[in-house]
């Protein structure tokens, strides 16, 4: 070899230094540039959603009254304390100045509700709030879908910017928010006006009731269904179907990185991890949206993202499949393994949300008795609330 080669190993250096040095080299030599343009190539919804018409109403979950379900939010991950990362990312910290934990990185995503597809994700530094980055996925939404947020994502500017790309949008609100009423529906919504755009407001009272007992919490949504013909409680409904983006955050966090932090070292590193990590759950999720494909019987969700992964890992291992078959097979071992492991039919279940890395062993007053633990199944009540639709008080 040259010696100055940027493979060849320093005398000094044990074999896993060795290594490291050799795999951060090659990393630095590709740069961030081929992973984005593979995850622009893998990401949108999937080949169901480009049905049109009466087909759309053949996949169950992933469409509501025509239109392509889907949620914008945002997760944080963490990567090394280097000196290169604080460059660019920051650590937590408190109203006293005090900074602890990982510098953090904000990864703001748009996702397919049915197949929990990555349609668009961004990602930057903690310093940028969601909706900063939620601008940026703008360029991703379009007519046919409808897009579901919640309370961070009410600001006047973003509904306007999202209605003005055709989609339509289902947002929680804060329920003191006032909104003018400029007609009132028989269902016990209203119609009003969030800057330049119509929107219907639901004000709803939502019971969830277990074995522990029952707590009710009060939600109001806005929307640009305007159709009084669409029930107020099938839209409150709906908007339940948010929280499959927290499932595909789960399952980048949890089960694909195991709750671990990052492991580059530098800016562009991370770059290069966090989109490996997007393809790879792309590629993933496409198998089980293409296996229940043409399965009319089979809701998307019902297909294991872990089940896929183990798949797609002892596919690895084994190097099977490396030449392929003249013969294309659309379902593939992965999908085999999906459609023989089917997760049972989703029941209602609820659990209380915890702080799953806490930064402290004392417990804070807001989480006392929100203790981790099994889900419950739970009985779920919508009741409209007309009374709510007059103005609150100045």
């Amino acid at each position: 070899m040259s010696p100055r080669d940027p493979l060849r190993c320093d005398q000094r250096q044990s074999t896993t230094e060795c290594l490291q040095d050799r795999e951060r080299s090659t990393r630095a030599r590709v740069g961030v540039a081929p992973l984005r343009a593979l995850f622009d190539l893998l990401r949108g919804a999937e080949t169901g959603c480009a049905q049109v018409g009466a087909a759309r109403a053949g996949r169950p979950g992933v469409f509501w009254r025509g239109r392509l379900v889907t949620a914008v939010d945002g997760t944080i991950l963490c990567c090394p304390d280097s000196p290169a990362n604080l460059t660019e990312f920051c650590k937590g910290g408190s109203s006293r100045g005090t900074r602890t934990g990982y510098p953090m990185i904000r990864v703001l995503a748009l996702v397919a509700c049915g197949t929990r597809t990555v349609i668009d994700a961004v990602f930057g530094t903690d310093r940028v709030g969601e909706l900063g980055y939620a601008h940026q996925l703008l360029v991703s939404a379009r007519a046919g879908m409808i897009v579901l947020a919640d309370r961070n994502f009410a600001a006047a500017e973003f509904l306007t910017a999202l209605a003005a790309t055709g989609a339509d949008l289902l947002v929680r609100v804060k329920n003191d928010r006032r909104l003018p009423i400029c007609r009132t529906l028989a269902d016990g919504s209203f119609v009003s006006r969030i800057g330049r755009v119509e929107v219907r407001v639901v004000t709803a009272a939502v019971t969830i009731t277990t074995s522990e007992g029952a707590r009710t919490e009060t939600y109001r949504l806005v929307t640009t269904v305007l159709d009084p013909a669409v029930p107020a409680v099938d839209i409150v409904g709906l908007y339940h179907e948010r929280w499959e983006i927290e499932t595909c955050f789960a399952e980048l966090k949890s089960t694909s990185l195991g709750g671990r932090v990052l492991r580059s070292r530098s800016p562009s590193g991370v770059a290069q991890e966090i989109y490996a990590l997007l393809i790879t759950y792309q590629v993933l999720r496409l198998a089980i949206s293409d296996t229940t494909l043409h399965r009319a019987d089979v809701d998307p969700d019902r297909g294991s993202f872990t089940v896929a992964r183990h798949a797609a890992r002892d596919q690895l291992i084994a190097a099977a499949g490396v030449i392929a078959d003249t013969v294309l097979d659309l379902v593939g071992t992965i999908g085999r393994h999906v459609l023989d492991q089917l997760l049972p039919a989703r029941r209602v279940r609820t659990n209380p949300r915890v702080v799953k890395r806490p930064i402290s062993k004392y417990v804070a007053s807001t989480a006392k008795g929100r203790h981790r633990g099994l889900s419950r199944p739970a009985l779920i009540t919508i009741e409209i609330e007309p009374i709510l639709t007059a103005q609150p008080p100045a």
